[in-house]
C-alpha cells in the first residue's frame, strides 16, 4: 500500500533514537482510551449476564448436586471478577503499545487439525471451537471496518516485513478475554456460559469501538480517503494463497460498500446524499451575509432555554405535572434551532446560520427520538419520559460526539438503564406508589432542570440509579425465587396426584378389591404414593410404594401351586408391616388403624384358605374409531402453529413479552421458570409475583393470533442507531 504523505510524523516516532519503542502516538492514545473503557463497559454487561445465567440454570436444576455446581460457580465468578475486568483492560491497553505479530494465515482464527487434535484436551478444544467460532462472526460481521482498520494501523505500527497489525483483531480480543478467565476454577461447561456472553456483548458490538477508531486515525491525516485494492497478482503464492485471493475479492466489494468509517461521517455522508436525491438545498438561501454559528454558540443558546415555564411551540410543560402523562412528546429540533437563531442579533447585521455539520447533527438526534417515540418495546410511561429528554441529549451531543460511537458514554448508559429497567410497565400500572417510577421521575425532572452542558450530571445519576436498582432487584429476585419455588412445588403436586390417580384407577378398573381393602388403598395407601413421589428424587421409593399395591393384589389371588403359596407366606408378613408403617406415616384414620389392619389381615388369611379369587372385571372393549371433527380441527390448529412453536422454544428466562387482550388492554411480565416436566412457562411481573402461566401450545397460539410479542431487552440507543443507519442506508441504496 503506498505511503500517504500526511503520516509520515507517525512513522517517524515509532523508533526512538536508539532503537527502543517510542511511547505511543496521541492519536493512539485516544483510541485506546476510548477502546478500553467501551470493552470494559461491554465486559462488565457480559459478566452481569453470566451471574443472571447461571442464577437461573441454579434455579431450574433438578438435584442439589447440579444447583450446588452453578451456585459454586457464580461465587467463584463474583470473587474474581475484578481481576477478569483488570486482566483484560491491561491486556488490551498492551497491544497499543506493542500490537500482536499477525501473518496472512493469521488473518482467520486458528484451525485444529487433525495432527494436533491429540495434544489438545477436550475442554481447551471446546474453548478455542467457541474462540473460532466468534472471531469468525465477528471478522465476517464488521469486514468493512477492520479492513480499513487494518490498512491504517499497518500505516502507524510500521514493522520490518509489512505485516498488517491490528490489536482490535477479534482473534487478538477473544484470546485475551480467556487468558483472563483463566484462574477461574469452574468447568468448561460454565467457561462456555462465559464465552457465549462475552460474544453476544462484546464481540457483537464492536462495530462502534471499530468506527470510532477509524475516525481517529482519518482526523490524524491516516489514509482519510480509502480504497482497498486487492494483493498484487504478481506475489509467489504461499500457502492458502487460494483462499487469499477469494477473501480478497469478498473483503474488497464489502470494504467498497461500508463507506467513510466513522459513525458520524457515514451518516453525514448518507445524509448528504438523500438530500441531493430529493433536489433539497443543502443549507437556506438569504440574501444577507451568513455568520456560521458553532456547536458550542449552539449550546449556550439551548441552556438559554426556560425548564419551568410552559413553552408550547418546544414542547415542556410545567415541571411539578406528571411528567410521564399523555402522549410521548414530538419536537422538530431544527425548526427549534433555526427560532433561536432567529432571536440572534449581530452588529455587523449578519445572519446566525448553522453549519452543515451541525445541522445533519441535530437530525440524526431527530431521527434517534423518532425511532424511541416508534419503539414498541419501551413501556408507555418511560417512552413518554424518555421523549422529554429531547433537547438535553441535543446539548451533550453539541459538546460531544462521541455519544454516538461511545457505548459508555454516560449519557447514553443512563438512557439505556432507563428504558431496561422500566421495560416491565404498563398503562395500567399504578405509578404514583411505585418507587421505581418515581425514581426515573426524579432523574428526568432534574436533567431537564439542571443539565447545563455538564456531563457530570449524567455521571452522578446514573451511579444513584444504578444503586436503586441493585437494592430493588435484590427484593424482586428474591420474591420472584420463591413465586418459582411455589409454582414449582404446586406443578409438581398436581403431577403426582395425577401419577397417582392413573395408577390407582389402572389397577381398580382391573380388580374388584374387598370393602376393607378398597378403602385402605383408596384413601390411605394413596396418599403415602403420593408423598413418596414428591420425595422420589431424594429416597427412590416411588417404585416400591406401587410394588406394595401390586403385591397387595397378587396376595388376593388364588395359589394353587406349592411355590406360589410358600412366597404367599413370605411375602405377607412385610407386606403388612410395611403397609402400617405407611399409613401411620400419612396418619391414616389413626384411631381405627388397628381394626383395619385386623380386617386387612383377616381378608388376606381368609384368601389364602379358601383359595378364593378376588373378582376381575371384565375388560372393556376397545374400539378404534375414525377420527372426530375435533381431532382433525386440533391436528390442523397443531399444523397452523407449528412455525410459532419453534420461536417459542426459543424464549430464555428473563425474557420480557407483552400479552394482548381481547378488550385492547395489554400487560408486561417476565418468563420467571419454563417447568419441563409438566409444560409449564411461568410469568411474573416486575415485582417477582407471578401473573400468568401458559403451556408451550397455548403461547404458540397467542402468538399466531398476534396477542404475544417478545420485547427487545437490548440497549436503546444501540438498537435507535442501528434502526437509523439501516434506514439511511435503504434510502441511500
Amino acid at each position: 500500500m503506498s505511503e500517504q504523505s500526511g503520516i509520515h510524523y507517525i512513522h517517524e516516532r515509532s523508533k526512538g533514537a536508539n532503537g527502543e519503542v517510542a511511547p505511543v502516538p496521541p492519536e493512539v492514545v485516544r483510541i485506546r482510551e476510548t477502546v478500553v473503557a467501551g470493552l470494559g463497559d461491554l465486559l462488565q454487561g457480559a459478566l452481569d449476564a453470566v451471574d443472571d445465567s447461571l442464577f437461573e440454570l441454579a434455579n431450574n436444576c433438578r438435584n442439589n448436586n447440579e444447583q450446588n455446581r452453578y451456585f459454586e460457580a457464580m461465587r467463584e465468578i463474583r470473587i474474581k471478577r475484578k481481576g477478569v475486568e483488570r486482566e483484560f483492560s491491561e491486556a488490551i491497553s498492551a497491544f497499543f503499545v506493542s500490537p500482536p505479530s499477525q501473518t496472512s494465515s493469521d488473518n482467520q482464527p486458528q484451525a485444529i487439525d487433525a495432527d494436533n487434535l491429540a495434544l489438545v484436551g477436550n475442554d481447551d478444544l471446546e474453548e478455542q471451537v467457541a474462540l473460532n467460532a466468534m472471531a469468525g462472526k465477528a471478522k465476517a460481521h464488521f469486514q468493512g471496518q477492520l479492513i480499513q482498520l487494518e490498512a491504517r494501523f499497518s500505516q502507524v505500527y510500521k514493522t520490518a516485513d509489512g505485516v498488517i497489525s491490528n490489536p482490535l483483531a477479534p482473534e487478538h480480543l477473544g484470546q485475551a478475554f480467556i487468558h483472563a478467565i483463566q484462574p477461574m476454577e469452574i468447568q468448561i461447561r460454565e467457561r462456555l456460559i462465559l464465552l457465549k456472553q462475552f460474544d453476544r456483548y462484546v464481540m457483537s458490538n464492536l462495530g462502534m469501538l471499530l468506527d470510532e477508531a477509524n475516525r481517529i486515525l482519518v482526523q490524524a491525516g491516516v489514509i482519510p480517503h480509502f480504497r482497498h485494492q486487492g494483493k498484487n497478482t504478481s506475489q509467489s503464492p504461499g500457502r492458502g494463497g487460494k483462499a487469499a485471493g477469494s477473501a480478497d475479492s469478498t473483503s474488497a466489494s464489502q470494504a467498497d460498500a461500508a463507506g467513510e468509517s466513522a459513525v458520524f461521517e457515514q451518516i453525514r455522508s448518507m445524509l448528504a446524499h438523500q438530500r441531493s436525491n430529493a433536489g433539497m438545498p443543502q443549507q437556506r438561501s438569504d440574501s444577507r451575509p451568513v455568520y456560521r454559528v458553532s456547536a458550542a454558540e449552539l449550546g449556550e443558546l439551548l441552556n438559554a432555554l426556560p425548564a419551568q415555564n410552559t413553552f408550547d411551540n418546544f414542547g415542556y410543560t410545567g415541571l411539578s405535572e406528571d411528567l410521564s402523562r399523555g402522549e410521548p412528546l414530538t419536537i422538530d429540533l431544527l425548526e427549534l434551532m433555526h427560532q433561536l437563531l432567529a432571536q440572534v442579533k449581530r452588529k455587523d447585521g449578519r445572519k446566525a446560520a448553522i453549519t452543515e455539520a451541525d445541522e445533519d447533527l441535530i437530525n440524526l438526534v431527530s431521527m434517534l427520538f423518532d425511532f424511541i417515540l416508534d419503539d414498541d418495546n419501551l413501556s408507555a410511561p418511560i417512552q413518554v419520559l424518555i421523549s422529554r429528554l429531547q433537547i438535553p441529549i441535543l446539548k451533550v451531543v453539541m459538546r460531544d460526539k462521541t455519544f454516538f460511537s461511545h457505548g459508555g458514554h454516560p449519557a447514553r448508559r443512563l438512557l439505556n438503564n432507563l428504558a431496561r429497567a422500566g421495560i416491565g410497565w404498563s398503562n395500567s400500572d399504578e405509578k404514583s406508589r411505585d418507587k421505581l417510577y418515581n425514581q426515573i421521575h426524579t432523574i428526568v425532572q432534574r436533567i431537564l432542570e439542571e443539565f447545563d452542558g455538564d456531563i457530570s450530571l449524567f455521571v452522578a445519576l446514573h451511579d444513584e440509579f444504578d444503586a436503586f436498582l441493585e437494592r430493588e432487584n435484590k427484593r424482586s429476585t428474591l420474591v420472584e425465587q420463591r413465586t418459582r419455588e411455589s409454582e414449582r412445588g404446586r406443578i409438581k403436586s398436581q403431577k403426582a396426584q395425577q401419577t397417582v390417580d392413573t395408577i390407582l384407577k389402572e389397577k381398580l378398573a382391573r380388580y374388584k378389591l374387598p370393602h376393607t381393602i378398597h378403602t385402605i388403598v383408596v384413601n390411605g395407601w394413596s396418599r403415602v404414593m403420593f408423598l413418596t413421589y414428591l420425595r422420589d428424587e431424594m429416597e427412590h421409593r416411588w417404585n416400591e410404594s406401587v410394588k406394595v399395591l401390586d403385591d397387595l393384589i397378587w396376595c388376593l389371588h388364588p395359589h394353587h401351586e406349592d411355590a406360589e403359596r410358600d412366597q404367599w407366606v413370605r411375602v405377607v408378613p412385610g407386606l403388612l408391616k410395611t403397609l402400617r408403617a405407611g399409613l401411620e406415616e400419612v396418619s391414616f384414620n389413626s384411631s381405627k388403624l388397628d381394626e383395619m389392619m385386623a380386617q386387612l389381615k383377616h381378608e388376606l388369611a381368609e384368601a389364602f384358605r379358601t383359595n378364593a379369587a378376588i373378582e376381575t372385571r371384565p375388560e372393556p372393549l376397545v374400539v378404534t374409531p375414525g377420527p372426530a371433527k375435533e381431532d382433525i380441527g386440533e391436528e390442523l390448529q397443531d399444523n397452523s402453529i407449528s412455525e410459532y412453536m419453534d420461536k417459542i422454544d426459543q424464549i430464555e428466562t428473563g425474557s420480557w413479552v407483552e400479552f394482548s387482550l381481547v378488550n385492547g388492554a395489554s400487560f408486561r411480565c417476565k418468563l420467571s421458570a419454563i417447568i419441563e416436566e409438566a409444560d409449564c412457562f411461568v410469568f411474573v411481573n416486575r415485582m417477582g409475583l407471578k401473573v400468568i402461566e401458559k403451556t408451550r401450545t397455548e403461547l404458540a397460539q397467542e402468538m399466531c393470533r398476534g396477542r404475544l410479542t417478545l420485547l427487545e431487552q437490548g440497549a436503546l440507543i444501540d438498537r435507535a442507531l442501528n434502526a437509523v443507519v439501516g434506514s439511511l442506508r435503504s434510502k441511500a441504496g
